[in-house]
Parts: C-alpha cells; structure tokens; sequence
C-alpha cells in the first residue's frame, strides 16, 4: 500500500469522524452497529480468549475490546491503528482497564508482537494497487498468532463498488491461507457481502 492510498485512507476517516462525530461506527466506517456486531460475535467464535493476548489490528476505537469484556476474563488486549485520533481516544477510554494497550502505527510497517490470537476486523478492506499486499499482510499477521488468526474481507461478487473500500476473490484467498495452514475455517451468510477466515496454527 503506497503513501498516497494511506493518505486517502486517513482523509476518509477524518471526514467520517467531522461527519458523524468521535466514538460512533459510522466514523470508523462501518455501516452500523449491527455489522459490526455481527461480525464480532463471528470473531468471538474463533477460540477461547480468556487468559490469552490478543491483538487487534485496525482496532479503531477498541470495540472489540470490549464486547469479548462481555464473554471472556483475563486476556491481554493489543489495539494497532494508523489513525492517531482513534488510538488517542481509545486511550483515553480505556486508561483505567488492566491489561489493556494501544499502539498508534501502520500495521504493514512495523513488527507485530507475538500474541495467542491476532484479529483484523475490517483492516484487510481498504483499496490498493499492489495485488500481493493482501497476501503479504495475511502472512505476517498469521506468523504473529500463536492459536489463530482472524481476518474478515469483503466479498467482490456482492460487495457494491466502493472508492475507497474493495471486495476480494474468495477462493483465492481461501486458497492462499490454505498454503500456510490446512487449518483453514471459512465463515459466510452472517453478512450479505463478507466472509471471515480462521486460520489455526497446526
């Protein structure tokens, strides 16, 4: 993903965040709340959390944090994000929470510590020209988990075009993961255009 596309991405969201104001889903880019609920309570089916690390990568505001609150104990909480304004707000939220930590930076830049599960909920459905960036980021996040990876995509035989946001061929994804694990879980039909991989470590 080239400088140019990050810099779309980060307009976006400010754009978003002017529009719909700091703390909504709507500023994070999801269409609801019930998306993205949906696609968490997908997410929370991957393991059992508790007692593990955790990161979340594009974590926004941290709202995966704290709907596994709701089903797990005990685990350590990793948020990533490249938008200062949700890693500042998120810090400010969660400032008295244990176990808890965010870390302002781009994913795809920097080393990602090694954690039980790693979940990138939205963060693999960005746009870019660089066909091989997709693959490249599935890889790294999955070499960061130690039980599994989570990641969701849009699906591009039913996702509407999208300036900034873009579907993906499922069966070649599905096809790549398969390359670095036979541990491939695929979950469809909980959203009309999305599809969630597990990966588990063998």
């Amino acid at each position: 993903m080239n400088l140019i596309e990050k810099a779309s991405i980060i307009r976006y969201h400010r754009h978003r965040i002017a529009e719909f104001n700091d703390w909504t889903v709507k500023a994070l880019g999801w269409k609801g709340e019930e998306s993205q609920q949906k696609r968490f309570e997908v997410i929370s089916s991957v393991g059992d959390f508790s007692n593990c690390s955790l990161l979340d990568v594009g974590c926004g505001y941290g709202d995966l944090k704290a709907y596994l609150d709701k089903k797990f104990s005990n685990f350590t909480y990793i948020g990533i994000d490249h938008m200062p304004e949700f890693i500042q707000e998120s810090k400010v939220k969660y400032s008295q929470v244990a176990n808890t930590h965010f870390l302002q930076a781009d994913f795809a830049m920097v080393g990602l510590p090694e954690v039980d599960y790693v979940i990138a909920s939205g963060a693999l459905g960005y746009r870019s020209n660089d066909p091989d960036f997709y693959f490249r980021m599935i890889k790294k996040m999955y070499e960061a988990a130690n039980k599994a990876f989570a990641f969701n995509m849009l699906d591009e035989e039913l996702f509407i075009e999208h300036p900034l946001l873009v579907g993906h061929n499922f069966e070649k994804v599905v096809d790549f993961c398969k390359t670095l694990t036979p541990r491939v879980k695929v979950i469809k039909g909980y959203l009309a255009d999305d599809f969630t991989v597990i990966m588990y470590r063998e």
